[in-house]
């Protein structure tokens, strides 16, 4: 490296990632990136129930020709790792989604762009093809969101997440004590031109939320004329009950993401992969069925695709890499967790993932 060439922090581990990061964030944005809502309870247990899953390996087994590969929704993966869709990068790194494209792309992982990106998906779309997901928060007007929908699809992505879990922003107590506020540098530069709700003045008596947001936010007859009228498959990201996951497969649904927010936005919901097995039961197989929350290591990777999951969203650790060194971040914390889970895979005697059973877990009867 020549003296006029800036080094490239890299950390050695996956946990170095994020103690970095939350030390070179202010508090304010820590809190926004890493902190969850109210007490945090759900946000703990995110992570505590993957340490209460516990791995049962089988020796001697053949993993020769071995593979993490799969296809989903049409797509080849080298292993069943995606970006979460993660807002406002440009809070942690100046090149924001770019390099988070950048990054993820040098490890052919698929990244899910935010709605609230802080760059334009063209841009973005251009800085790496394994972008190709985007994700949607239902707006108030049908004729718009199928307007975004239709752009994004031009732009080249190949699937819309219809984000279904917070028609309305949680209480995040961190952020309120640490004063978080976003930068007038930084918006939803994607939402441009979306129509906001109008609303005459509130009477003395009336709640904001149900007497008005109520009234326009989506419900499953949305779902399903989105999933009609949309020109690419639509995922539902944020079901945790098995009802619902039937729902979404009666809606078109082509896909589910099970999904606590990362613990943003109703506090005390249990851990993802606490809901995830009776979800994947309920859908049997009809479409993939993805998780996120709490991922922090391959073995957690390993445990998700063993209780049903196709394959995983990793939001926080991806963020942490950003942070801390950019788009060779990104791709170094992705490559980690990468290699974490394919050497998992063969400790447990797993050489491809249809190996990958409950029968891995250990269970104290």
């Amino acid at each position: 490296m020549t003296p006029d060439q800036p080094s490239v922090n890299l950390q050695p581990t996956l946990r170095d990632y994020e103690s970095r990061a939350r030390a070179m964030l202010s508090v304010d944005r820590s809190a926004y990136f890493f902190g969850g809502a109210a007490d945090e309870r759900t946000l703990e247990a995110n992570q505590q129930a993957f340490s209460k899953l516990v791995l049962l390996p089988r020796a001697l087994r053949d993993v020769r020709g071995g593979s993490a590969g799969q296809v989903l929704l049409g797509q080849p993966m080298p292993h069943p790792i995606l970006v979460a869709p993660v807002a406002y990068q440009r809070l942690v790194h100046p090149d924001g989604e770019i390099a988070m494209a950048i990054g993820a792309g040098a490890q052919d992982t698929a990244m899910v762009l935010s709605a609230q990106s802080s760059i334009d998906a063209a841009e973005i779309r251009a800085a790496g093809d394994t972008c190709n997901w985007f994700q949607l928060y239902w707006g108030p007007s049908r004729d718009a969101n199928l307007a975004l929908v239709s752009r994004m699809a031009d732009l080249g992505f190949t699937a819309i997440v219809l984000t279904v879990d917070a028609p309305v922003q949680g209480v995040r107590d961190r952020e309120t004590r640490t004063g978080f506020r976003l930068p007038p540098d930084i918006a939803a530069v994607n939402l441009a031109g979306m129509p906001d709700p109008q609303f005459a003045p509130l009477a003395p008596t009336e709640s904001i939320l149900f007497d008005r947001i109520a009234h326009i936010t989506p419900q499953w007859t949305d779902v399903e004329w989105l999933c009609r009228n949309s020109p690419l498959p639509v995922i539902l990201k944020g079901i945790v009950h098995p009802a619902d996951a039937r729902k979404a497969i009666e809606a078109g649904g082509s896909a589910i993401i099970v999904s606590n927010h990362g613990g943003r936005v109703l506090d005390t919901m249990p851990a993802s992969i606490s809901l995830l097995p009776a979800v994947a039961r309920a859908v049997d197989g009809a479409v993939p069925v993805l998780m996120d929350g709490g991922i922090r290591r391959g073995t957690d990777v390993l445990k998700a695709l063993a209780l049903g999951a196709t394959a995983v969203l990793a939001g926080r650790l991806a963020i942490a890499g950003l942070t801390v060194a950019g788009a060779a971040g990104v791709s170094h914390v992705l490559k980690l967790l990468r290699d974490e889970f394919e050497i998992a895979m063969m400790l447990t005697g797993c050489a491809t993932l249809k190996d990958i059973t409950p029968d891995i877990l250990y269970r104290n009867e």
